[in-house]
């Protein structure tokens, strides 16, 4: 990969997968957003994978929707439990409050959830370090994003 995400996104990859907004059928999945306003198509077709996510799209890096889909492939480390802890979060409205400072707004959530900061991100680098050993070839999906609602805030 030529550009790798900000780490604490892997944040937004549980909530997706704990809130069950990551569809896989065959070589395409189907991802909403953590406000529900939106649903991104990620495809695949061995190492290559395509989204139609904003940081993929526009940033070249694996978005939230890429790193649900490797890790629900059994690519990357996943720790359940935490995908419970963190449904339910508006990531969207969150790193708008931070002003996409996402290890604040990371912070922030894991506070309120009650979580331990330091052993949560500790896992979230695990995931993080092995997505930066896998062969991936990251492309923009040409699929224009299914607005579902207005988002909720």
């Amino acid at each position: 990969m030529k550009k790798l995400p900000p780490k604490e996104k892997i944040l937004e990859v549980y909530t997706a997968i704990g809130d069950h907004h990551v569809e896989i059928n065959g070589d395409e999945a189907k991802v909403i957003s953590s406000n529900g306003a939106k649903k991104y198509t990620v495809k695949w077709q061995g190492d290559i994978y395509q989204s139609n996510d904003n940081a993929t799209y526009w940033q070249g890096y694996p978005g939230y929707p890429i790193i649900a889909v490797l890790i629900l492939q059994e690519r990357l480390p996943f720790d359940p439990s935490l995908a419970h802890d963190l449904a339910g979060v508006n990531w969207n409205k969150v790193n708008q409050k931070f002003k996409r400072d996402y290890l604040a707004a990371a912070k922030a959530v894991l506070n309120e959830k009650g979580l331990d900061v330091e052993k949560t991100l500790q896992k979230i680098n695990s995931c993080y370090e092995e997505l930066t050993k896998l062969p991936l070839t990251i492309k923009r999906c040409g699929i224009k994003v299914e607005k579902l609602k207005s988002p909720s805030n």
